[in-house]
């Protein structure tokens, strides 16, 4: 897996920006009519979608993918991470870009940020795409292991190769390249600091207060993918389906080769399927 590789067939841009006081990391490429934004999951960073930006820019997007508050490079304030602190950055960053108007996606947490927002601001969300997405279960032994991995993948990069492989079906796909941008991030003493805040949803209490309703994701209004997994380690294939059936007209799809990231373990097959999903959903 070469994913820079991959993405420097495509002019783009690698740089940071001030979105309501805190410095973010971003990437941004293609000059298409018509912008996605994708987000990464807990203890992520914009990397996961190196290898898609391409294939969407081909078809006409402007394509972002940003580091969320606190992780990856981007800025960690002290203060609460929950899902409105991520939705008040998210908001402050697309005006930043001069974005309105977007069609929405993210894996995992970057999923659950992009569902309450399409939720709460339906006549700004062209489309919504959500992958292997969090914020309808509450599961103790998941948030006990993302807590445990998350914490213990600062001591080097064993320990992050651990933490991949909780979400990573293939041993092939967890490169040196992978490790070695993921242990950039975890190595640095800010994010150390800030593990507490950034893993704070794994906490029951704090969680609980943040999940999604099936009444709450039915009042997104826009074309919906909802994008799932056999091997899932975080919620069944039956969550997903009650994730997508909250959702009026919602599509639901599955992936038998990946673990948590089909964007990242099968991205052929993930291009092909949502640039098909964004050009029906998003005319041009």
């Amino acid at each position: 897996m070469t994913f820079w590789t991959d993405l420097n067939t495509v002019p783009h841009t690698l740089g940071w920006c001030d979105a309501g006081g805190v410095q973010t990391r971003y990437l941004e490429a293609g000059d298409g009519p018509r912008t996605l934004v994708l987000m990464h999951g807990v203890n992520g960073h914009l990397e996961v979608f190196l290898r898609n930006v391409a294939a969407h820019v081909a078809a006409g997007f402007r394509v972002i993918a940003l580091d969320l508050l606190g992780h990856g490079y981007t800025d960690k304030p002290s203060g609460s991470y929950e899902i409105d602190d991520y939705l008040a950055h998210l908001d402050a960053f697309l005006e930043t870009r001069g974005v309105d108007r977007l069609s929405i996606g993210g894996t995992s947490l970057g999923g659950w940020i992009a569902a309450r927002f399409a939720a709460r601001y339906p006549d700004r969300v062209a489309s919504l795409s959500l992958i292997s997405s969090g914020g309808l279960t509450s599961y103790a032994g998941v948030m006990d292991k993302i807590r445990t991995l998350g914490t213990a993948a600062k001591s080097g990069r064993e320990a992050v190769r651990e933490r991949l492989a909780f979400v990573i079906k293939h041993e092939s796909n967890i490169t040196d390249e992978l490790v070695d941008a993921r242990w950039g991030v975890y190595q640095r003493p800010d994010y150390q600091e800030a593990l507490p805040r950034i893993l704070s949803l794994q906490d029951p209490e704090i969680r609980a207060r943040n999940l999604l309703t099936e009444e709450e994701l039915g009042r997104v209004t826009a074309p919906t993918l909802v994008l799932w997994t056999e091997d899932d380690p975080t919620a069944t294939v039956d969550d997903g389906r009650r994730y997508a059936a909250a959702i009026p007209g919602a599509r639901f799809e599955v992936f038998d080769q990946s673990s948590h990231m089909p964007q990242l373990e099968e991205p052929e097959k993930f291009n092909d399927l949502h640039v098909g999903f964004l050009t029906s959903a998003v005319p041009a």
